[in-house]
């Protein structure tokens, strides 16, 4: 077989892979580190709700929720209680700056190890917990995991995916989020009717972490950590292996290039702010991270059951509608997976904008309308006509912004800065996570219904975006995006013309 098919009018090289069983494998393990965050996303929402969460550590709260004439947007506002959700994502900053270090000199897969480990850790300490101190420490440790593995999965598996999968593999990592939490929400809703189900519902994440942790021992190494660490005859055997073909000399030469570029750096960080070369990727992956957490998803994700409350909902309703909403996620997640590498991320960019800009206006018109301060809701309907949209919100908002805000970052930057590069995308992931986390609930008992014209206007902005200033990345090389992608773009090649 030929070693890569080029277009020599266009300069473009496609480089031969099989989809093998090792590549899906590795990629399904690795791709279990979005099942923890999926779970740890889906099972803050659900326990803050539960009156005997509330009862042993947020007592002030379970109070201020049973009030007969409390103000409807107030009733969770509580900044200790807001910190239980968010303070997993502060720690998940630092701890992705020291995967970025430690993914680039020791590999990814003792990172990924790690990640479960800590994760692990995290999940029994709050299993146990007996006081607020204990509960935030267990949260910290998930952070750190969450940190880690977030940081790491999307590259290992952008790196070990054919280009021409990538986009798909990808998506895994997305798609077991939004199992985690389909999973996280169902557990909960069991729970909530034992005394003490809080413990089992914080104590699951064990799981997830156990799969990720036990599974990772057997993945392979990415070709190019190993590769950029001078292990060149170990990284040709892997590429063997995972590519199901002999002839991989092309794809090596090409890797072996990139990792002789990046050796030569010596500080990632400082390389990708000073070569305005790196200004591209490292603004629209670091802007698509901060719009995926500002497309107001995650208000959805962290807050369902306490929004449903908000509504009216009684506790048991809420959950089931929140299983019914993160059914949804999971389910069109699928679309993307399959049809990502068909159409192109930037279609399925601006879609979703559009679909949640339009979801995001209409709720917000609902509840402005219909949502009193105090008092139930008008109109015996509108929680249900609510529930669809918000439905049909997380649906455009799961095959859109959530895996593709992932996998671009993933694949945009080149060897030499790719840690530094992607760290930045992460770290500003969990910022935005941590603000959201941290102060949405304040936002909502402030601007009430306004808040969703606020996430409205900003899917508008993402969507222009996308349309002025993203290239399309679907079936490039990771090594060869710079030349296909950035040098091509009307806006962006202006930073490769030569002083």
């Amino acid at each position: 077989m030929a070693a890569g098919e080029i277009n020599i009018e266009k300069g473009e090289v496609s480089f031969p892979a099989k989809l093998t069983f090792q590549v899906w494998i590795c990629c399904l393990i690795a791709a279990v580190g979005g099942l923890m965050f999926g779970y740890d996303i889906g099972i803050s929402g659900g326990v803050t709700s539960m009156d005997t969460f509330l009862l042993k550590f947020f007592p002030h709260v379970y109070e201020k929720k049973h009030r007969a004439h409390e103000n409807n947007y107030c009733k969770f506002n509580d900044m200790l209680l807001q910190l239980f959700t968010s303070s997993l994502y502060l720690a998940g900053i630092f701890a992705s700056l020291g995967a970025s270090y430690f993914s680039r000199r020791f590999g990814r897969k003792p990172v990924i190890i790690a990640a479960s480990a800590f994760f692990l850790a995290g999940a029994i300490l709050n299993f146990f917990a007996q006081e607020l101190g204990m509960l935030i420490g267990g949260r910290i440790l998930l952070g750190i995991g969450i940190g880690f593995g977030n940081q790491t999965v999307p590259l290992f598996i952008s790196e070990i995916a054919p280009p021409r999968f990538r986009g798909g593999l990808n998506g895994m990592f997305q798609f077991l989020i939004t199992i985690g939490i389909l999973a996280a929400s169902y557990v909960n809703y069991l729970t909530s009717m034992k005394k003490d189900g809080w413990r089992y519902s914080l104590g699951g994440a064990a799981v997830p972490a156990l799969i990720l942790l036990i599974g990772s021992i057997f993945i392979h190494e990415t070709p190019a950590s190993l590769i950029e660490r001078g292990k060149d005859e170990k990284g040709k055997h892997v590429l063997r292996k995972i590519r199901g073909l002999e002839d991989i000399e092309l794809e090596f030469q090409e890797i072996k290039r990139a990792t002789e570029v990046s050796n030569k750096v010596k500080s990632p960080f400082i390389e990708l702010f000073r070569n305005r070369q790196n200004r591209p990727p490292l603004i629209c992956g670091t802007l698509l991270q901060f719009f995926q957490q500002f497309t107001g998803m995650n208000v959805v994700m962290f807050y369902a059951p306490v929004l449903f409350q908000t509504m009216g909902s009684g506790n048991n309703a809420s959950l089931i509608s929140t299983v019914v909403t993160n059914g949804v996620n999971a389910v069109a997640t699928i679309f993307s997976l399959i049809f990502v590498d068909l159409f192109g991320r930037r279609f399925f960019l601006i879609e979703g904008a559009l679909q949640m800009t339009v979801t995001q206006m209409t709720i917000g018109g609902m509840l402005l309308k219909n949502l009193h301060l105090v008092g139930p809701i008008s109109g015996h309907s509108v929680p249900l006509i609510v529930l669809i949209l918000i439905c049909v919100y997380v649906s455009g908002f799961a095959w859109s912004w959530g895996p593709l805000g992932w996998l671009v970052p993933s694949e945009i930057y080149p060897l030499e800065v790719r840690n530094a590069g992607y760290f930045l995308a992460v770290a500003m992931n969990m910022i935005c996570t941590f603000i959201i986390g941290q102060f949405f609930l304040t936002a909502l008992c402030s601007l009430r219904s306004h808040l969703f014209f606020m996430f409205g206007c900003m899917n508008i902005i993402m969507g222009l975006f996308v349309i002025f200033l993203l290239p399309e990345t679907r079936g490039v090389s990771i090594e060869e995006m710079a030349d296909r992608c950035w040098k091509r773009h009307w806006f962006w090649k202006r930073y490769f013309k030569q002083n």
